[in-house]
Formats: structure tokens, sequence, C-alpha cells
């Protein structure tokens, strides 16, 4: 299975997107080290390594991230190819159901995959989604409501969260500043 991979910029910092023959697999801030790591992964999991390049699902998840930085769109379309393992995979398939605009706990994703005491083992879970603003686990809060743990860093979900609330552009860009890029 061939694996393609491109550079996408948006408002919050460059991105790393890997995409197999059935989908995305990999959608981060290339600014992280997070990402070396889980580019590994796929690479593992779906049998070589990524090379430079585009193919239908990166060409339509560049259009529908410049669609959703501009706030034209709340879904995403784009094939999704998932790796991890079931419960992993299930957790984050429940993030596909947390509407636009609208925040979760852990403990009310953990009762949503139908694993009320998985508390910890969803936030786990989120923290080793792979495809980040797509499958939204910046969406999801601490019981408290506080903002809690995202690869993107705090700044960067603070940012996603309240696009989704209706900010206006500059105010929530100059909440996450604009990171640097590779």
């Amino acid at each position: 299975m061939a694996l393609l991979c491109c550079h996408l910029p948006t408002p919050l910092g460059e991105m790393l997107a890997v995409a197999s023959d059935r989908g995305l697999c990999l959608l981060e801030f290339d600014t992280q080290q997070r990402a070396d790591r889980e580019l590994a992964q796929v690479e593992a999991a779906r049998g070589g390594p990524a090379q430079e390049g585009r193919n239908a699902t990166l060409d339509q998840l560049a259009v529908e991230l410049a669609e959703y930085f501009a706030g034209r769109r709340q879904r995403f379309g784009v094939p999704l190819d998932l790796v991890g393992t079931p419960f992993q995979i299930a957790a984050w398939q429940a993030l596909l159901h947390i509407p636009y605009g609208r925040t979760r706990s852990y403990a009310e994703q953990a009762r949503a995959i139908g694993r009320p005491t998985a508390t910890r083992a969803v936030a786990a879970a989120n923290g080793q989604n792979k495809i980040s603003i797509v499958v939204p686990c910046h969406r999801v809060i601490g019981s408290d409501g506080s903002l809690t743990g995202f690869g993107g860093g705090l700044p960067r979900k603070r940012a996603l969260l309240a696009l989704e609330s209706g900010a206006k552009q500059r105010d929530w860009i100059s909440d996450a500043g604009r990171p640097a890029c590779r």
C-alpha cells in the first residue's frame, strides 16, 4: 500500500499529512517531535515509508482544511484510514460524533464508547490520535471545563475551539500565536 505525504499550511502552523490508498492516516502539526513518531507508526502499520506526493485524499484534505479555517466547513468528508488499536479506533470514531462548536469531557467520551470506567484509557487514546482537527480530539476537555492535553499544544487547542465558537480569525490566531514552521 503506497503512502504519500505532503505539508499543508494552516493559520496555526504547517501540518504534515499522510494518506494511504484508503484514506488519511496522519495529520499533525509539523513542528512537533510526535509527528515523527506517529509517522513511523503509520509507516510500520501500512508496510513502508511515505513518499512525498499527493493523491485525491490529500488534495481533498487541503481544500477542506482551508474551508475549515475560513469558517466555511464544520464536518470533514475526507476518507480516513485510522491506524491504532481497536480501542483507540473506537475512541477516535466517537470523537467524530462531537458536534462542531461543542465540547465533551473525557468521562462523557468513555460513556459514549460504552466504557464508563475507562476515562483514563480514553484520554490516552485521544493523546494517540494521529489525525488532528479532522478527528477532533481538541473538542475533549476536563470534567471541570479546563483545557487539558492536546498534541498541538494548548494555545492551538484554545484557537481551534475559539474558531469553532465563531470568534473572528484575528482573535483566535492571536491567541495561538503563529508557531514556527520548518
